[in-house]
């Protein structure tokens, strides 16, 4: 805009615009703007009659020209008119149904009753740790199944009051139910040779064997009595470590004993 020779104004600093001209050049640059973010092919609302002027569909104005028009789009009434219509198709429109979920399939197979099973309880005299040993057999089990095993807590089953002094060990395989023992809610050791399984194809039997974790008091009561068969050592001390004595080999009459 020129903003020279105008009342009011300053020599060197432009004059004071009127309001017809910044009106002008607000449109201008709303059509700018418009230009760069509107497309007016896929505006539903934009038309142009026969007599060669365009049409606001939405708000019922008249523009002479496209710019016009897009300058009209950026308006506030254009802008509440948008918000109105959307907010009464929303309302309007039917309840989507919700997606539905992906179905899985249950496999059905008829339950011929519970397997036999044998509980074995153990201690390991290394240790002191308790273990359970299961055996559980599956004379009539399906072609290609393996027993699978579980450990679930007393907050997860339905069937009895949940009692958090006490867990349970479940075992599965069709066609026969699935059978659950009730086991002390302790820490079952999981290191390398504490926790196995074993499937015999032949026998059809399934073997599972853990141990319980022993508890800080349990440890130091283990090395209490250990201490007390070795004489020497004071109490609540390790043993000291064996020595490297050869065994004796009763081929050798000469070998040390």
């Amino acid at each position: 805009m020129d903003f020279q020779n105008r009342a009011g104004g300053k020599t060197g600093s432009g004059g004071v615009a009127s309001w017809s001209e910044s009106n002008r050049d607000r449109r201008e640059r709303l059509r700018q703007l418009a230009l760069e973010t509107i497309d007016l092919n896929k505006d539903p609302y934009f038309m142009k009659n026969h007599l060669g002027s365009y049409e606001c569909k939405l708000c019922l104005t008249l523009h002479n020209n496209e710019g016009s028009y897009l300058a009209h789009t950026q308006g506030k009434k254009h802008q509440s008119n948008l918000a109105r219509r959307a907010a009464k198709e929303a309302k309007e429109a039917p309840a989507q149904p919700a997606p539905e979920k992906p179905r899985v399939s249950v496999k059905k197979f008829v339950k011929i009753g519970r397997p036999g099973y044998k509980v074995t309880k153990q201690r390991d005299s290394d240790t002191g740790q308790h273990s359970l040993l299961f055996q559980v057999d599956y004379p009539e089990i399906a072609e290609g199944i393996t027993p699978r095993h579980r450990f679930m807590s007393a907050y997860e089953q339905r069937i009895e009051p949940p009692d958090k002094a006490w867990q349970y060990l479940l075992f599965a395989a069709e066609p026969y139910e699935t059978i659950a023992f009730k086991i002390p809610s302790r820490e079952i050791d999981k290191d390398e040779g504490r926790l196995w399984t074993e499937w015999n194809k032949d026998t059809k039997q399934f073997f599972l064997q853990f141990h319980f974790r022993l508890t800080p008091i349990q440890i130091q009561q283990q090395q209490q009595k250990r201490s007390v068969n070795q004489p020497g050592v004071p109490p609540g001390l390790a043993p000291p470590p064996p020595r490297n004595i050869p065994s004796a080999n009763p081929l050798n009459p000469f070998a040390q004993r």
